[in-house]
This record gives structure tokens, sequence and C-alpha cells, in this order.
């Protein structure tokens, strides 16, 4: 299902970045994924908006939380009880980063490090649900784990937020399919060699996009750097950049089905 009104406990339900530079930020996502963005008035909101296409809310956009931090794109995944995924955090061997916050009426968030260093937060939804658009183009369309500890961090996923593994192995890859029932909702892999040696375990975003290569080549134009050039998957084309800020996220072009 595409256009969303809210999702289960457990299940990827929001992206957004921490920019060092949002005004830059918002222009390049304008130019490459056709966004719009839509800026709270309050001054509590801290600067933080939400990138909408076609009138449904994407992903959401702020500022770094602190100036030596770098810009990254965020995974959020649904909770119907905050307080209780961060006590299941605590006992699992991770890190409470942001205890569980209210945000206006829009709902509750908090911020976890695993044991493996990646971070992830989760959202109790109010009034924002999460994403009204998802799997088409231009919104996310999959969340998944590069990791330096599989071991470690698949424990520590399926301890917090339930989920079961699905390993598979494709040429050679070993990949993991994180299942919420009998959906798979999210994925993890091990992080290659070719990664520079100081990258930290993280969560990768992937975007839906109609056309891989149209992408990519706008993208260069506003300024992104490709971190691995267009290839083939099983879901479809896909390529890594890093937009002018230096946020990492990937975009693919799935494979119709059906």
């Amino acid at each position: 299902m595409s256009q969303r009104s809210g999702y289960a406990p457990g299940v990827p339900c929001w992206v957004d970045l921490s920019s060092t530079d949002v005004e830059a930020s918002v222009a390049f996502y304008g130019r490459v994924f056709g966004w719009r963005v839509e800026t709270a008035d309050d001054p509590a909101a801290g600067g933080y908006g939400q990138f909408t296409y076609d009138g449904k809310k994407v992903a959401g956009v702020g500022p770094v939380f602190a100036g030596d931090m770098p810009s990254a794109w965020n995974t959020y995944v649904a909770t119907d009880d905050a307080a209780a995924t961060a006590d299941r955090v605590k006992n699992s061997g991770g890190t409470v980063v942001t205890e569980p916050m209210k945000v206006f009426d829009e709902g509750v968030m908090a911020v976890f490090q695993a044991p493996d260093q990646s971070y992830v937060s989760v959202w109790q939804p109010g009034e924002h649900k999460g994403a009204e658009l998802v799997n088409e183009p231009v919104s996310f369309c999959w969340n998944e784990l590069v990791t330096r500890d599989p071991a470690g961090a698949g424990r520590f996923c399926s301890a917090v937020f339930g989920w079961s593994p699905r390993p598979q192995e494709t040429e050679g890859v070993r990949y993991t399919e994180w299942q919420a029932g009998d959906r798979s909702i999210a994925g993890m892999i091990e992080m290659s060699p070719d990664y520079p040696p100081r990258t930290p375990s993280h969560w990768m975003v992937y975007f839906a996009v109609a056309d891989l290569d149209e992408t990519v080549r706008t993208a260069l134009e506003a300024g992104a750097a490709v971190l691995v050039d267009a290839m083939d998957s099983p879901p479809g084309r896909f390529a890594m950049f890093t937009d002018p800020q230096g946020a990492s996220l990937s975009v693919i072009q799935l494979r119709e089905t059906g």
C-alpha cells in the first residue's frame, strides 16, 4: 500500500534529515525529488519542517542537534509505547540517547544507540501518523542496517522491536530481511571492507525513483557525490550518493511486479 494513514508497531514509519544547512538541503531535494517543504511557525519546533510530495508528507528535515554532528538521514520505527521500548533498549545493551519526549500533539519520539553503535529512533504517533506516501517515487521504500556487528545487531533488533530474521544469500552476499509477522519490513547487511575504516554502523534509507539514471544525473548536477554507481539487485537497479551536505542515501528504481 503506497498511501498510508498509520503503521503497525515495529514497522519503519518515518525518515528525516538532520542537516548542517537546512536551506541548502531543501533546495537540493526540491530539485532532485520535486519535494516542497512545510516548516513549523512555532520557534519551539527548532526549524523542523516536513517534505511533501503531491500534498503528502514523505520525510522530515531539521538542523543537526550540535554543530559538530554530520548531516544524516534517520530512520524511525513505529511503537505504541516509546517508554517501554526505551526500557527494552536499556535491557538489551543499548543506550537511550534521547529519552521519550512529547513533540507538541504530533506524538512521542526517542532516539537510541544500539550496541553496534548505529542510531535508530522510534515514533509513538499522535496527530502525526508517519509518512503518508511510501514505496512510490519519490518516497522512502526501504530501511537497511549496514552494520559491523550483524550478530549483535540482530539480537538487539529482535529484543527491542520483536523482529524475526530471514537470512538469505545472493551471489555470495549474506543479507537479512527483518520481518514483523510474515511481512519483510527492513534489512540488514554486514558492512563491506570497501567502506572507510571509521564509518560507523548506520541505517541507510532507500528512496524509490521512476528513473534511476535521470535521478543520479540530476543529483550530481546539484552537487551530490556518487558512493556506489548504478547496479542491479533483486528489487531493482539502485545507486548510493551523498548529498551536498554529506548525508548518504540510496535511490532505487523498483522492478514492476504483478
